[in-house]
């Protein structure tokens, strides 16, 4: 059910670019990555994204968040002999089964974009927030996925308010013919209409 005019309020706290949850039901843990740096712009205002999995196709395992901390084992798997020196960050994971971990806070400059462009502005990682889900372009991403996915934006969107829904896009359209993440499996109207238009933080 699509929600018009409603007033949601946000759970999750935001602490200097860290977000916390009180919630049993939502724990978010927190790895911080080396792979980040401060930000060369002061708007925060567009949400990005992307899924990962690694190897590809697989999922349950803590080689994501190795490649994020910079620390994969190029022998544990081929595929990571091309990747594992590179250095790439986002600030979110979503896990198949709906846990968060975050590596950068919020307020500081993942790489997780690349060359990339909205609405003809370039360097998108100067202005972005970036979310990986665990997934794969073809596998559908799964209903807990999907909530936490929700909770984070309204959280984002309650902190940060130059980003709303018509500033949430794939890696996909700020990055065409480069890139294809969250891929067609991705429910966007799913997931648009589980985020409320207007968030409020909890007092």
């Amino acid at each position: 059910m699509l929600l018009f005019n409603t007033m949601v309020v946000v759970q999750v706290k935001i602490n200097k670019g860290w977000l916390d949850s009180n919630s049993f039901d939502f724990h978010i843990s927190h790895k911080a990555s080396p792979h980040c740096d401060d930000r060369e712009c002061d708007d925060i205002s567009l949400l990005v994204i992307h899924n990962i999995s690694l190897p590809p196709g697989k999922f349950g395992s803590n080689h994501i968040t190795d490649l994020f901390l910079g620390q994969l084992n190029p022998n544990d798997d081929d595929y990571f002999k091309d990747i594992y020196k590179l250095r790439v960050s986002a600030h979110l994971l979503v896990r198949r089964d709906g846990s968060v971990i975050q590596y950068v806070p919020l307020n500081k400059r993942a790489w997780h974009a690349g060359v990339s462009e909205f609405c003809g502005r370039q360097k998108c990682n100067d202005y972005s927030i970036g979310i990986e889900m665990e997934g794969t372009d073809e596998l559908p991403y799964t209903e807990s996925q999907y909530s936490s996915l929700a909770t984070l934006t309204e959280a984002i969107m309650a902190n940060y308010p130059d980003i709303n829904k018509q500033r949430i896009t794939g890696h996909c359209h700020i990055a065409p013919g480069r890139k294809t993440d969250p891929g067609k499996s991705f429910d966007w109207q799913q997931y648009f209409a589980s985020v409320a238009d207007n968030c409020i933080l909890k007092q």
